[in-house]
């Protein structure tokens, strides 16, 4: 596995929106992971995710905790089509914690490449960029909207501190290298974290 860390230019991408061609700006890399297990000839599929970094009044980081897979992660995920970054954060992390992100108190913290075979389809690359953003919640909650993988993998919502959160995801081990993958990058992120 490799590690890649960060590309801090700022690169300008075209996106396809309901509006047309837009420009936009890519945040800021911190690092990127890529397996390299795949054929250069093989065809993408590219799911770009938004995730959450969510402190509480405690100080404790918001976090999705798997009772079945017992690891941590990011609140939030695919972005969905021609949608906005910060539209699927909000959407995601409402869906999967029941927390409801404050629009104006979302900040860029940066960009994780994932690339690797897929687990899914032969002869393809699951590549995934996932977008960062620091930001707080509202005190209230609403019920959480779990797909059938989330519910079945148990996703609830836990605050813990960074030392935890590292130490549990450290610790975590499966059969689904897809799983040990995204855990090892939301590690990282966690370290990034401890270390600012």
């Amino acid at each position: 596995m490799e590690y890649q860390l960060g590309r801090t230019e700022q690169l300008d991408s075209l996106e396809k929106g309901k509006r047309g061609v837009r420009f936009m700006s890519r945040m800021r890399q911190l690092f990127e992971i890529d397996l390299q297990d795949y054929e250069e000839g093989d065809c993408v599929f590219r799911r770009p995710s938004a995730r959450g970094i969510i402190f509480g009044d405690d100080q404790k980081l918001a976090l999705v905790y798997s009772k079945k897979e017992k690891y941590f992660k990011f609140p939030g995920g695919g972005i969905r089509g021609d949608e906005d970054k910060k539209e699927a954060l909000i959407r995601e992390v409402k869906e999967e914690v029941g927390l409801i992100v404050i629009p104006e108190s979302i900040r860029e913290f940066g960009s994780v490449m994932r690339r690797q075979k897929s687990n899914i389809s032969p002869h393809t690359i699951f590549e995934q960029e996932n977008f960062y953003y620091i930001c707080k919640a509202e005190n209230q909650m609403v019920e959480q909207e779990l797909d059938s993988y989330e519910a079945e993998a148990g996703f609830v919502l836990r605050y813990v501190d960074l030392d935890e959160a590292i130490h549990v995801n450290q610790a975590y081990k499966s059969e689904d290298y897809f799983n040990e993958i995204m855990i090892e990058r939301e590690t990282k992120v966690l370290q990034m974290l401890k270390s600012m």
